[in-house]
């Protein structure tokens, strides 16, 4: 079979199928067509036809609809705080203000990528204002993410498929001792719930870093941001609300705000071709072969702030979110004329896509073994 007609073939397979029976062949073949590619010359070629659409160019029109907008919707949640202590309000407030933290934390996403204003100081002072009402730390999410984005889906440099609570090669699996050994063993099952503790995940990843006094770009700036914020997230809720209302608050609130994004983190890339250290493929590649695409509607374009479009995001990661729809069409046409698998699906199969490979990659701690490894690299 031809590079592209394995390519063609294996757009109609999930990805966990291209993991566990076809990984072999079909990364050779994108490896094969790697070594052709001298240098990224496709890559090159793509980036210069998304530019002439003119998406790549700042969107400042959109970007000061969508914060004012978003701090609106934040002032009403502390509004409703302040203003009423009926329990069933505030639950239900308290769902409302997870969407709302989730879209910040979406607009630090972007301002991180330098995808709202051309001065990177600007971006940082979104980044700021997003780590005020989040609670993260801006350096320590642009250090992960960026290393992520260097090397999506590739263990031992992908930070993102190197976690304790969860195996992503059936190596991983094996490697698992005592209770994670138990939980990675129903994996599928635990999947989601775990996600509920995503925030405190962030919380405590950002909270470590300032305190190891790494890589922090601002010292004193985000220190005071993310001090400030929690501060004021505590105090404003235990200031207008009973002690114990207060906390099932924060419970309910955190929870849901890191299960939102967990879940829009997970269709990114988990299921996807994982890379062994020594693969060598081209950035155009790499990119394209870890990624999916949700299917869109404004449901999903919303309420995953562009993520969705993760493909377009990988390849381009400074195009302003509301281009890259438009980027889909054109990236999506140039993978298919050079037989560069693009992997799309809906909400529902990616949910399916993801649960289905978390469980076959912890077959052999159940008795069975359905090889889920990573790819080699030629």
């Amino acid at each position: 079979m031809l590079p592209g007609d394995l390519a063609i073939a294996t757009q109609r397979l999930s990805p966990r199928i291209l993991n566990i029976a076809a990984n072999r062949e079909f990364l050779d073949a994108a490896i094969e067509d790697s070594a052709r590619n001298e240098g990224g010359k496709e890559y090159l070629q793509l980036r210069r036809m998304v530019a002439e659409k003119g998406l790549l160019e700042r969107q400042y029109l959109y970007y000061a609809m969508k914060i004012p907008g978003m701090l609106a919707m934040l002032a009403l949640g502390v509004a409703v705080v302040v203003l009423f202590d009926q329990l069933w309000v505030q639950m239900l407030n308290a769902v409302f203000l997870a969407v709302v933290f989730a879209q910040f934390g979406f607009i630090g996403h972007d301002s991180g990528h330098r995808q709202i204003f051309r001065s990177a100081r600007n971006n940082d002072l979104v980044m700021l204002l997003a780590g005020l009402v989040t609670g993260m730390t801006p350096s320590w999410w642009m250090d992960k993410h960026n290393t992520h984005h260097r090397n999506p889906n590739q263990l031992g440099a992908d930070g993102d498929i190197e976690v304790s609570v969860f195996a992503f090669t059936e190596e991983q699996a094996i490697e698992k001792k005592g209770p994670l050994r138990f939980l990675v063993k129903y994996q599928a099952i635990f999947f989601y719930p775990v996600l509920l503790l995503t925030s405190l995940s962030l919380l405590g990843g950002g909270v470590a870093y300032l305190v190891r006094r790494e890589r922090v770009r601002y010292p004193i700036a985000e220190v005071t941001v993310v001090l400030a914020g929690i501060g004021l997230y505590l105090a404003i809720l235990f200031a207008f609300l009973p002690p114990w209302q207060a906390a099932l608050f924060i419970v309910v609130h955190r929870a849901l705000a890191g299960f939102h994004m967990g879940s829009v983190f997970a269709p990114n890339h988990k299921g996807m071709p994982v890379l062994e250290p020594g693969a060598k493929l081209d950035y155009l590649r790499q990119q394209v072969l870890t990624a999916r695409d949700v299917l869109p509607n404004p449901v999903i374009d919303f309420a995953y702030g562009g993520l969705n479009y993760q493909i377009e995001h990988h390849l381009f990661p400074n195009m302003p979110r509301n281009r890259l729809k438009d980027a889909r069409e054109v990236v999506k046409a140039f993978c298919l004329e050079r037989g560069i698998p693009y992997h799309e699906t809906g909400f529902w199969q990616s949910q399916r896509e993801i649960l289905g490979y978390m469980h076959e990659v912890s077959a052999p701690l159940r008795g069975k073994s359905r090889r889920a490894g990573a790819v080699e690299g030629g």
